[in-house]
């Protein structure tokens, strides 16, 4: 497994995907930085990260056409995989919510990005960012953040945590090639935050309404049971939890 360290860099995953451009790369080559200052989220949003106290990182995955059984299945993995990996190291409860960032106390502790490459040949390159807020403290005008060291009450050793993500995403990504979703996504589930619980959400245009989170379809719909129009299916752009 290739790890290369950065001091310093805008975005873990725009090196990686420059590096793919120029040569051929390993499986699992790795990007990791202390200091990532202009890192992407999910919706467009961007991921503030102080300098040298948390973990941020890119890995590349490639696949054969057709190896993952859906769409979804790679972030179902990804995101198990670090909710997982973080309470093996806090023995915290870490909770997936929707479609991946990874919360404990009600606070976002970890975010993931997955970018995907499509070859020529057919062949699947996905560039997956994950930053995890470890030793940082303060998060001003951040109310929902948090890191492990305020919900521990401890410093974290961050290489440690790299290693041990990196082998359950290992073994996670195996399960995938050989056609073993159902156990990740039965997983998955259990841990969804605000599953089977009465919550809010809001549209685009800023309507408000109740429901409660039942599901995620193959494809990484949210299935939400309405108050007035039974069960409905929202993708990542349709929809906000509210909490």
């Amino acid at each position: 497994m290739n790890i290369i360290k950065l001091d310093a860099t805008a975005s873990t995953n725009a090196y990686l995907r420059e590096m793919l451009t120029n040569c051929d790369l390993e499986n699992f080559t790795t990007i990791v930085t202390e200091n990532q200052f202009a890192g992407k989220g999910q919706r467009g949003t961007s991921w503030v990260s102080e300098a040298g106290s948390n973990l941020t990182f890119s890995v590349l995955m490639k696949s054969e056409p057709d190896s993952l059984q859906g769409v979804f299945d790679l972030n179902v993995m990804i995101a198990l995989s670090v909710a997982s990996t973080l309470k093996k190291i806090t023995n915290l409860p870490f909770f997936i919510k929707w479609p991946n960032d990874i919360l404990s106390a009600n606070k976002k502790i970890s975010g993931i990005l997955i970018e995907s490459i499509i070859k020529a040949k057919g062949e699947i390159f996905s560039i997956v960012g994950i930053g995890i807020n470890v030793n940082q403290h303060y998060f001003p005008e951040m109310s929902k953040a948090s890191s492990l060291a305020l919900l521990a009450g401890e410093q974290f050793d961050k290489d440690i945590i790299l290693h041990a993500l990196l082998s359950e995403l290992k073994e996670g990504y195996d399960a995938l090639q050989q056609g073993n979703a159902d156990a990740l996504w039965e997983a998955y589930k259990t841990h969804l935050f605000r599953k089977d619980k009465i919550s809010a959400f809001e549209t685009p245009n800023g309507a408000r309404f109740n429901g409660i989170i039942r599901d995620v379809t193959p494809y990484g719909k949210l299935v939400i049971e309405t108050e007035n129009q039974g069960e409905l299916a929202f993708g990542l752009k349709e929809i906000q939890l509210l909490y």
